[in-house]
């Protein structure tokens, strides 16, 4: 049986000196496995490539994390002193593919960047001090950590009840993994918090838009995926997704 095409957005990377076009291969890995899919990875490369002339041929989209962060003229700021690095090709292209894949009906499931960006597309803000603020939890380990460590920081997150991710897990709190400096602001205009952190930080949202289901997650799922099944359960609703299927048996 030929399997469902998943499209995996890209990020601008430098590779020795030169600029490169790069997905690191947990997302790919995660995708292909627990959604049972057939990956292609799409390039930001707005000026070569239009969204339309991918987007029919993908049955969805997966929008990654990423070093990079979101330019914060894309949600209406003019912030001189916004942290970097930026990625203004991949901004350009995942705005564009967004609109492309809902206006075609098929599904877009987003993780941390990703997140971020749907819920700009969907006339969204965010915050960047989701890190340092003292009233928050803090949603990032300290710099000083190593790579995998930083993996280890973790808080408890709160799903709402009815919501995708609550049936799909059959849980109403679970525990993920927290590397993210920037979060949602103003939720976009027809999102539904799936999941908050016990500050009231949106974790998780929602929508359908013709008939295209809409998930994303501020969390990273794609990380060691194989040792957590819940993680795997996000992947296996992206798969259901593709399929055209409910989301939740």
């Amino acid at each position: 049986m030929v399997r469902p095409v998943a499209g995996i957005i890209c990020c601008t990377r430098t590779v020795g000196i030169e600029p490169a076009q790069a997905v690191m291969n947990r997302y790919v890995a995660s995708a292909m496995t627990y959604a049972d899919a057939a990956a292609l990875l799409v390039p930001s490369m707005p000026g070569l490539m239009r969204a339309a002339d991918v987007a029919s041929r993908l049955d969805g989209l997966l929008l990654t994390g990423s070093p990079s962060n979101l330019d914060p003229g894309a949600y209406g700021e003019a912030a001189d002193d916004a942290p970097g690095p930026f990625d203004p090709a991949r901004d350009a292209m995942t705005g564009d593919l967004i609109r492309a894949m809902l206006d075609l009906g098929r599904p877009v499931f987003g993780i941390c960047r990703g997140f971020q960006e749907l819920n700009v597309a969907f006339g969204g803000t965010l915050r960047r001090d989701v890190s340092e603020h003292p009233d928050l939890l803090k949603h990032h380990a300290p710099d000083e950590v190593g790579f995998n460590e930083m993996f280890d920081h973790v808080h408890d997150v709160a799903l709402t009840p009815g919501g995708v991710l609550a049936a799909a897990l059959g849980e109403d709190r679970i525990r993920v993994n927290s590397v993210h400096y920037q979060g949602v602001s103003r939720l976009g205009d027809g999102l539904s918090v799936e999941a908050r952190a016990d500050d009231g930080v949106v974790e998780a949202f929602s929508a359908r838009v013709n008939a295209a289901p809409v998930l994303a997650v501020q969390w990273h799922p794609e990380w060691r995926t194989g040792e957590n099944p819940q993680s795997q359960v996000f992947f296996g609703v992206f798969g259901r997704a593709l399929r055209g299927e409910p989301l939740v048996s």
